[in-house]
């Protein structure tokens, strides 16, 4: 995990507000990144990886205690812990995706292509051979995942994994985000059996291509999985809407 963490916890900018620690942790607490009973880093060195004060990075951690995303236990075997859901409620993400314009799904695709398109291309110039083993593991492990949690992780790891490939650390925190913010809302109750079974093909088909280091059929399926993910997320947006009757 020490890619990920990298993307984690690398310093903020100048403005290294408490808020964006939080949203940093959560991101990683959402995509299983944070593991649920797993134990933050002591204060003064978690504040230290971040680049800022211990009492910005404990404003943070208040915030996650307040949303329930973190319990903190006093003692010899205390500390800040993660509670993660293992089935997350897909009723936040499902309000979302109905919330959201398809012009605003399009928009945030067309970044995803950016960053997808272009991880997958360096990934197959770059990636160790351990990388390339964990890409390959994670896209059967999507294939074999039953339920809407395992799916959710093994989806949004395999992306992480072909930006962590790249050696990039702001093309995997770009992937780590854009994560964050779509994949609850493409796994949910609105999605067709047959494309279960299509996202799979469409990640081992981007697995092999990193595999084989043919970067340009690997950019290339990375762009197309993208696209496929928007209609996905454009059918179950109107969906929603049409099951609701809210304005489109």
């Amino acid at each position: 995990m020490d890619g990920e963490r990298t993307a984690l916890i690398a310093p903020l900018g100048s403005a290294g507000r408490a808020d964006e620690i939080a949203i940093r942790i959560t991101e990683a607490i959402q995509l299983g990144l944070l593991r649920d009973g797993e134990r933050l880093p002591p204060e003064s060195e978690f504040a230290a990886q971040f680049g800022v004060s211990p009492v910005t990075l404990r404003e943070a951690i208040a915030e996650l205690r307040d949303r329930g995303l973190v319990e903190t236990r006093r003692g010899r075997w205390g500390g800040t812990f993660v509670k993660r859901s293992l089935e997350p409620d897909e009723g936040p993400d499902m309000a979302r995706l109905a919330a959201l314009t398809s012009a605003e799904l399009r928009d945030i695709a067309d970044e995803q292509t950016a960053i997808a398109g272009l991880a997958a291309r360096l990934a197959a110039e770059r990636s160790s051979p351990s990388n390339v083993e964990r890409i390959l593991s994670l896209a059967d492990q999507l294939a074999a995942a039953e339920t809407r949690g395992a799916r959710i992780k093994a989806d949004s790891r395999f992306h992480i994994e072909i930006a962590i490939a790249t050696r990039s650390e702001r093309l995997t925190r770009r992937e780590v985000a854009l994560q964050a913010e779509t994949v609850g809302m493409l796994w949910g109750s609105h999605l067709p059996g047959s494309e279960l079974k299509k996202i799979a093909i469409e990640h081992r088909d981007i697995a092999a291509a990193i595999s084989a280091e043919d970067g340009v059929q690997a950019g290339s399926l990375a762009e197309q999985h993208v696209r496929n993910n928007l209609r996905r997320l454009t059918s179950g947006h109107f969906a929603l809407v049409d099951a609701t009757g809210s304005p489109q």
